[in-house]
């Protein structure tokens, strides 16, 4: 396992999630909606009435859908306050095509960045868990060792995988072993603290990343997940499923990131080899290195 990169915003139960935006993005969309407002109505010329595309091209791409297509319908409003004579709807061809413009350019910028923000979080989720997955996981966890290590806090790993997943893909078939994955990728999901990072990154195995987590408290948290899972009454490709059915190993690890060579792939090999030691002892268990 390759751990590197850098870190990125942490989503609600270590899902990834897109970025909210800030107080600053709307002051600096009406700052330039005003900008434009008073050259316009110095100049009262059409190359500067095309910069009103820069403020409704950056609210499509901040703000989405209705972001767009407000400042683009502020700036019909504000074309026709540069323009008395279309407040009496005495419109030319030119001033129609500018006005859908306008709105052409807020929505169609809206959903060119909608589909963006879309693929990237295709491409940092898992698809059958809507986890983290390796890659996102990665530059969440080198931001938070990085914050460990400058704030000298420790940062926990517990490492996990589902017990006995071959003999349920025997028995009931390999669709029924996804809907395991999937019902323990949720558990994980609701079940990870607040800061905390969530990843599946093989076929049963799971990851979980907790900062500010001391042995004392990882290995509770461990014990609370391990509990959880093996509580669950699994519904799995149709078919009901008695709690106990399902169970997890858990390896944990924790550091403060003192030594220059402890990295964020140290902590993974030794709550990785915890895991082992949890299985060893009979699955079910969790094990802290």
């Amino acid at each position: 396992m390759r751990l590197t990169t850098s870190q990125r915003d942490r989503g609600p139960a270590g899902r990834p999630r897109r970025a909210r935006p800030s107080l600053w993005q709307s002051t600096y969309v009406i700052g330039l909606l005003a900008l434009v407002l008073e050259l316009d109505r110095l100049t009262g010329s059409a190359p500067v009435q095309h910069l009103y595309y820069f403020p409704i091209v950056l609210a499509g791409v901040w703000f989405g859908w209705v972001g767009g297509l407000v400042t683009a319908l502020a700036a019909v409003v504000l074309y026709h306050v540069t323009n008395p004579q279309l407040l009496s709807f005495q419109y030319e061809q030119w001033d129609l095509l500018q006005i859908a413009v306008f709105v052409a350019v807020g929505l169609i910028t809206a959903k060119l960045t909608d589909n963006a923000k879309r693929l990237h979080a295709l491409a940092m989720t898992d698809d059958l868990t809507g986890l983290h997955n390796l890659r996102s996981f990665e530059q969440e966890l080198e931001g938070m060792v990085r914050s460990a290590r400058a704030s000298g806090t420790s940062l926990a790993l517990l490492v996990l995988d589902l017990d006995r997943l071959k003999a349920l893909n025997d028995v009931y078939g390999h669709l029924t072993g996804a809907a395991a994955v999937r019902t323990v990728g949720h558990v994980i999901a609701a079940w990870t603290p607040p800061g905390g990072v969530a990843c599946r990154y093989g076929g049963d195995e799971f990851v979980v990343a907790i900062p500010r987590c001391d042995p004392a408290r990882a290995a509770e948290l461990a014990d609370r997940l391990r509990r959880r899972v093996h509580a669950t009454s699994p519904s799995l490709d149709g078919l009901d499923f008695p709690s106990t059915t399902l169970s997890v190993s858990v390896g944990v690890a924790c550091s403060g990131f003192k030594r220059d060579d402890e990295t964020g792939e140290t902590l993974f090999r030794r709550a990785d080899s915890a895991l082992y030691r949890a299985k060893r002892d009979g699955r079910n268990h969790v094990h802290v290195a």
